[in-house]
């Protein structure tokens, strides 16, 4: 980040980021989020569950898996 110097009491004033760089910023913290996200559930359903791969990837699984934890 670049410094300026304030003429009146010569201490430094800091930029302000553009709006660009905030939003790619962020964009690429959801993608980043959801390929961990991904990789995770991936990596726990198929490697350590012994399940396939399509299965991960169906609502259907993921709605029974919510019923079996907010069972009554």
């Amino acid at each position: 980040m670049e410094k300026v110097m304030d003429e009146q009491n010569e201490a430094p004033v800091r930029r302000k980021r553009s709006f660009g760089k905030r939003v790619l910023r962020l964009i690429l913290f959801l993608l980043f989020f959801v390929l961990c996200l991904a990789g995770g559930l991936v990596f726990g359903y198929v490697y350590m569950g012994k399940q396939g791969i399509e299965e991960a990837f169906k609502p259907e699984t993921w709605m029974h898996v919510f019923d079996l934890v907010f069972a009554p």
